[in-house]
């Protein structure tokens, strides 16, 4: 993972709204100097398809993204057509984000079944390995705007589906930290955990570390008059060497906008990380940190 590409940060949008509200969000960001509006796909959200056309309308610049689609959830044939319209209608803009999915309530709402870790994997490769294979199809329609289709970032940090980003993804997202079996809870990462799971990362792209993007989902961007409450707030979802310096988080940033830069620049040096997305709740704080670097 080359750690000198050119930053890239995005927002993940997860509040849905009306039409003026989701449009003013997209112009927002971008106004804000985002680079790409990721959209959540959650039952309790906004459809991600629908949603990122709108914010293609209400944009010039910004690319869009799904971030990260719940996969077991989509028929890939189904899917491949969504994702081709919505690159057609975004003029390219698109990039479409896979995860395996990880959050059972979601699956038991949906009645259907939640498979095992393994399982959904499977079913994620599946998916990648159809739309590549039918965007690679000159004759396929509907055409993407992009000949081989969006570029593909694959989320997630176990080791099977780490395996399957290696092998076919454009751009590889690490969650900052690992849900329970259930997906309720999400474990943070610290700085010891990612130094191991970047290691396996690199161990398993070789010669196409320098091909693929790395991106880390920042759970919290906490200003300094917040942070002697962060062993608190999180308590047991900390790992044991980030209690006394949660700002070493991988998954947070904590501090002046000016320290914030600097974490950023160091895990680009550390982890390769170049392609940072903060959470909905936090795209206005981030924006002074987005200046600095600028």
């Amino acid at each position: 993972m080359s750690s000198q590409r050119t930053f890239r940060f995005g927002v993940n949008m997860f509040v849905p709204g009306s039409r003026r509200e989701w449009s003013a969000k997209c112009r927002r960001a971008e106004e804000l100097g985002f680079d790409v509006v990721g959209v959540a796909d959650h039952l309790e959200f906004s459809a991600p398809f629908p949603a990122l056309v709108l914010a293609a309308e209400m944009t010039e610049r910004v690319r869009l993204t799904t971030f990260v689609l719940n996969t077991p959830f989509y028929n890939p044939a189904l899917l491949a057509r969504d994702v081709a319209s919505t690159d057609q209608f975004a003029d390219g803009r698109l990039e479409l984000g896979l995860g395996a999915g990880y959050v059972k309530a979601e699956f038991d709402t949906a009645e259907m079944p939640f498979p095992s870790g393994g399982k959904r994997v499977e079913q994620l490769e599946r998916t990648v390995t159809t739309l590549r294979r039918l965007f690679a199809d000159t004759t396929y329609l509907p055409r993407p705007a992009q000949p081989s289709g969006p570029p593909l970032l694959i989320g997630g940090w176990g080791d099977r589906l780490l395996r399957l980003a290696a092998e076919h993804a454009d751009i590889i997202a690490l969650t900052g930290g690992w849900a329970n079996a259930t997906g309720d809870v999400l474990h943070l990462a610290g700085t010891a955990q990612m130094d191991e799971r970047i290691a396996y990362l690199r161990g398993l792209l070789g010669d196409r570390a320098d091909a693929v993007e790395l991106n880390i989902m920042v759970q919290q961007v906490i200003p300094p008059a917040e942070r002697a409450a962060v062993p608190d707030r999180f308590d047991s979802l900390l790992p044991p060497d980030a209690t006394d310096r949660p700002e070493d988080l991988p998954g947070f940033l904590i501090g002046t906008p000016a320290e914030m830069a600097q974490q950023i620049k160091e895990r680009r040096e550390r982890y390769g990380f170049t392609y940072f997305t903060v959470m909905e709740h936090d795209m206005e704080n981030f924006a002074p940190v987005l200046a600095e670097l600028r």
